[in-house]
């Protein structure tokens, strides 16, 4: 089975120029938990709901948040995404997949046709997700 059955698509994008209170609210108004940085269209990095946990002020959001608190959601993506990350070509295999997981610490993958363009993106979750639905798969 090749990964472009079971990513997620259209990925959502970002650009490296937006803000973390841009993908604060993305985050806060779907179910993804990671987004896809684009440069002039093309994939140039990644970022999830765990780098912008990291990258911004635990107090936001509560009564103890201060304005410096809030300067933290005005960072830049770029400062906070993984660069250059591991990506697939559309009709990678699925087990293509689980051995890039199981040999990296991410917890997605983006998939790109030739030019580097995103088409969607791949989690852990998608492939047990389609486990659990097509129980005895063969990968």
């Amino acid at each position: 089975m090749n990964v472009d059955k079971i990513m997620s698509e259209p990925p959502v994008t970002v650009g490296m120029d937006d803000t973390l209170l841009k993908v604060k609210s993305i985050f806060e108004n779907s179910h993804f938990h990671h987004l896809i940085v684009v440069e002039l269209g093309k994939l140039c990095g990644v970022i999830s709901d765990r780098d912008l946990l990291k990258a911004i002020s635990p107090n936001i959001g509560t009564a103890s948040e201060t304005a410096l608190d809030i300067k933290t959601l005005g960072k830049k993506v770029h400062q906070v995404m993984t660069r250059k990350p591991i990506a697939l070509k559309e009709n990678a295999k699925v087990s293509d997949a689980i051995k890039i997981f199981n040999k990296h610490s991410i917890s997605c993958i983006p998939v790109v046709d030739e030019e580097n363009n995103p088409l969607g993106i791949i989690s852990w979750r998608d492939i047990f997700k389609t486990i659990e639905k097509n129980k005895g798969i063969k990968f």
